[in-house]
């Protein structure tokens, strides 16, 4: 989705999305029921824990000290995501890209840690927010409310929905 912006070789490289660490584990990316079903057949030794209405993958078990800087990679990362496009969550399709409550309604807001976009004018991400890309992250949360986060400090925010 966000192709133009990110190329396949920029996220290889980098994979910093797919590494949580232990404070920022709201960042992990959101399934629903249907999806984490078919991904418990596929990959049985994947974990997965509610969160809201939703579940997220629970990579509790890879962190191995109690520091909140340690990171633990996605499970579905083996050099680069194993998930086809069917089943990879949306929040990873959008990345940096959040859903999240602001002001009492929603916005669109850039995550502001991806190494590959906090090199580009923030204006390009803009036009993202406000054109076709946006629209479509906008209907996704309106039918899918559990992508939604809840704001965090920092973010800018790009486009209000």
């Amino acid at each position: 989705m966000l192709s133009s912006v990110l190329s396949r070789s920029d996220c290889a490289d980098c994979r910093f999305c797919c590494s949580f660490r232990r404070k920022s584990l709201w960042e992990t990316p959101l399934f629903d029921e249907e999806t984490v079903e078919k991904l418990r057949s596929l990959y049985p030794d994947a974990h997965f824990k509610p969160r809201g209405d939703a579940f997220t993958i629970d990579i509790d078990d890879q962190y191995r000290t109690d520091d909140s800087e340690e990171e633990a990679l996605c499970p579905f990362n083996k050099n680069g995501c194993i998930l086809g496009a069917d089943l990879k969550p949306f929040d990873c399709s959008i990345w940096p890209l959040r859903v999240m409550r602001y002001n009492g309604g929603l916005a669109i807001c850039l995550t502001p840690t991806c190494p590959v976009i906090s090199g580009k004018p923030l204006s390009v991400m803009q036009e993202l927010a406000d054109g076709e890309v946006g629209d479509k992250i906008a209907a996704y949360a309106e039918l899918h409310p559990f992508i939604i986060k809840d704001y965090k400090e920092g973010f800018p925010v790009l486009r209000v929905i």
